[in-house]
């Protein structure tokens, strides 16, 4: 590695498992930033079912792309990705150490390996394609992608209709085949030496936390908060409200769910979140695994890096 190496520490893990408090100590640590990476902490208002850090912690170590998106609106992976390394690229000038600390995995996907650079989808392409999977059946369609894409037909499942119409589409819009699209496909991080840590705990502990989580939750004030919003005008059916925890709030507060069962079935979701987390991020490479309460171990890895790397704080 080069001296002006352009270091990135990623902290992530399931919902619960203690990513925040690391991210905190860490920071503190060496001198550090932390960028957000969980998409509904983006959002202005909704603040106790996304668990944000308070005020406090946040005047203590900045933290970057925290309420910046209106309810209203829809922030994407692309708007993460290209926030978060103009956020990176910032505080590295300014001589600090950055630190992505979240536990939404499509959002560091799109930072680790890019977005797919191809068209986006053309409503009147995908009917006619859609009309013809149902008049000449899917098989058809396979062998016209079997004709164009054959790399990409081995790589999905046989009977995959909207990957297969998805591929059809792109080659007719850009007469490139979709697998070399994905070829093309450029990391944020090319310029970056990405550093992961990885935050895991026994499955039990973790629903233990978990279900501790949501009580605070409702105790903190969930319920009054999505009173607050609605009251102040969000739409119930903004992208926010699908957040754990809020859905099911606004079913008790439309009648459809007691108290008691928005509780219950937020611990229900929370918990299956948490499982998917966990598989997503285990089919990610280069991650270094540790316990939540080994701080000292990641703070002694990060450290051995930024020898390695002769990056300078």
């Amino acid at each position: 590695m080069r001296p002006e190496t352009r270091i990135l520490i990623l902290i992530l893990g399931p919902t619960g498992g203690g990513k925040s408090a690391a991210g905190i100590r860490l920071a503190k640590d060496f001198d550090g930033e932390i960028i957000n990476c969980d998409s509904m902490q983006v959002y202005r208002g909704f603040d106790i079912g996304t668990d944000k850090p308070p005020a406090g912690m946040r005047a203590e170590i900045p933290h970057h792309l925290l309420d910046i998106a209106d309810p209203a609106t829809q922030f994407t992976a692309a708007d993460f990705a290209a926030r978060a390394i103009e956020a990176a690229s910032g505080i590295l000038e300014r001589g600090k150490l950055p630190f992505v600390v979240g536990g939404t995995g499509l959002y560091f996907k799109a930072l680790l390996d890019g977005l797919f650079p191809g068209p986006g989808r053309d409503d009147t392409l995908r009917r006619e394609l859609e009309k013809e999977a149902r008049e000449k059946g899917l098989d058809h369609l396979r062998k016209k992608l079997e004709e164009v894409d054959p790399a990409y037909l081995r790589r999905i499942s046989r009977n995959d209709r909207r990957k297969i119409i998805r591929a059809l589409e792109v080659y007719a819009l850009t007469g490139k085949p979709l697998s070399r699209h994905f070829l093309e496909t450029r990391s944020f991080l090319d310029d970056f030496h990405p550093v992961k840590i990885g935050l895991k705990c026994e499955r039990d502990v973790l629903n233990r936390k978990i279900e501790e989580r949501v009580d605070r939750m409702f105790q903190s004030g969930i319920v009054e908060e999505v009173r607050a919003l609605l009251a102040g005008g969000v739409d119930e059916k903004a992208s926010p409200f699908l957040a754990l925890g809020y859905k099911h709030v606004l079913a008790f507060l439309k009648g459809s769910l007691t108290l008691e069962e928005a509780v219950v079935l937020t611990k229900r979701d929370t918990r299956r979140y948490a499982k998917r987390q966990m598989t997503w991020f285990r089919k990610m490479e280069g991650i270094r695994w540790f316990e939540p309460g080994e701080v000292d171990a990641m703070a002694a890895m990060i450290a051995a890096e930024l020898t390695r790397t002769s990056y300078k704080l």
